[in-house]
């Protein structure tokens, strides 16, 4: 199983962008159950939880987004996805995705860069 993220880019504060993250080789079977999430990295600093989705609708966020970001995912695609409205500069992260047990090898992400 290989996780892919894509959708990442450079923008300006407040705009926004369509995080997409792919369980290339994950049988549907095994995707179904698992709660997923995506996560943020930044130099120096330890990955962190930024969005999390349970079952087909039930959501988490953090603090930091709650209100600005939106997780959703498509089963019948093995894809989670990640809305992002209002970015700001301190989302500028590396963006992954993984299950919330995180047992699947990290993807290499995709880079979001938000200017002020």
């Amino acid at each position: 199983v290989r996780l892919v993220e894509s959708g990442g880019g450079l923008v300006q504060a407040g705009a926004s962008l369509r995080l997409s993250c792919v369980a290339s080789g994950m049988i549907t079977s095994v995707f179904n159950p698992n709660d997923w999430g995506w996560y943020r990295q930044t130099p120096g600093k330890q990955r962190e939880l930024v969005a999390s989705v349970a079952g087909p609708r039930s959501t988490n966020y953090a603090d930091s987004v709650q209100g600005r970001f939106t997780i959703s995912r498509d089963n019948a695609r093995k894809r989670i996805y990640l809305q992002m409205d209002n970015l700001k500069p301190e989302d500028t992260a590396v963006y992954y995705c993984n299950t919330l047990k995180e047992y699947l090898p990290w993807g290499q992400g995709t880079q979001v860069t938000v200017s002020g």
